[in-house]
């Protein structure tokens, strides 16, 4: 940036905050930030503040450096990006505010303009980014969590284990519950596997493919599927799509599927 601009935010520097102070009051109403208290909002304005005036003159890598960084630790807290945005775009308006009252050189402030308006632009591009990738990472992280979350193998009886299912199976999804499956009944030397598909809303051509292939590899493996919570009108659309299931055992809830699995593996449960 110029030294001219550099010079004169530095002299103007009080007057500056001071009218940015006010401008930032607008943006808080406009980022649904009227939960944070006073004082959080006070003391987040100053270190913005402070922070982006000291950075006028900061050389460009180590800027760029102490700005991710900065916008980092809000990213985590919560904070909106359009509150940075709004706030930076309010103290570009306050500086020209303030230059043309003081500059009557039409010139000189097109230059200044310009060269504030290029400053600006590249940290705002910068915060984009940084907002960016920090919440792709945030989404994948959670993503994966869900998807670890979602295919769940539960141990219930010695030898019986159950995979209960919930929401859409998509190719993804489908092969994280196939190395579940198989690392599972390794696992809990499983005789007997039920999953259990209450919870899936559509079973589909696509869903009882991936569902017969887990079947198959947990043969393989040397145990037995169970599929179970198969509702009325999920056997409805099975028929109708012409899904051949004959290989492999189906109940329709829960229950009765633990009894099967319980036969299969020689046991039986009484009542005392």
């Amino acid at each position: 940036m110029q030294p001219y601009i550099v010079s004169f935010i530095y002299n103007q520097r009080q007057t500056l905050i001071e009218r940015w102070e006010k401008e930032l009051v607008t943006v808080r109403h406009e980022n649904y930030l009227i939960s944070v208290s006073d004082s959080v909002y006070e003391n987040t304005n100053r270190e913005f503040m402070h922070f982006i005036i000291e950075m006028i003159d900061a050389d460009q890598d180590h800027a760029k450096e102490r700005l991710s960084v900065f916008a980092d630790r809000y990213i985590q807290s919560g904070w909106p990006l359009s509150y940075f945005i709004k706030g930076l775009q309010a103290f570009r308006r306050v500086i020209l505010v303030v230059l043309s009252e003081r500059e009557k050189d039409v010139d000189q402030l097109l230059v200044v303009f310009n060269d504030l308006e290029s400053w600006i632009d590249g940290i705002i591009n910068q915060l984009v980014h940084d907002y960016t990738g920090s919440w792709e990472d945030i989404f994948e992280m959670q993503k994966l969590s869900l998807l670890e979350l979602s295919a769940p193998l539960i141990p219930v009886f010695q030898g019986v284990t159950v995979m209960p299912l919930i929401g859409t199976i998509d190719t993804a999804r489908a092969k994280l519950i196939m190395e579940n499956l198989l690392e599972g009944v390794i696992q809990h030397r499983s005789q007997v596997v039920l999953i259990d598909i209450t919870g899936v809303p559509v079973v589909d051509t696509m869903v009882a493919h991936h569902i017969i292939q887990a079947s198959e590899a947990v043969r393989l493996v040397g145990a037995q599927c169970i599929l179970v919570g198969i509702r009325p009108e999920i056997a409805q659309t099975i028929v109708n799509l012409g899904i051949d299931l004959s290989k492999f055992p189906t109940k329709s809830s829960l229950k009765k599927g633990i009894e099967s699995a319980l036969e299969m593996t020689n046991k039986k449960m009484i009542d005392l």
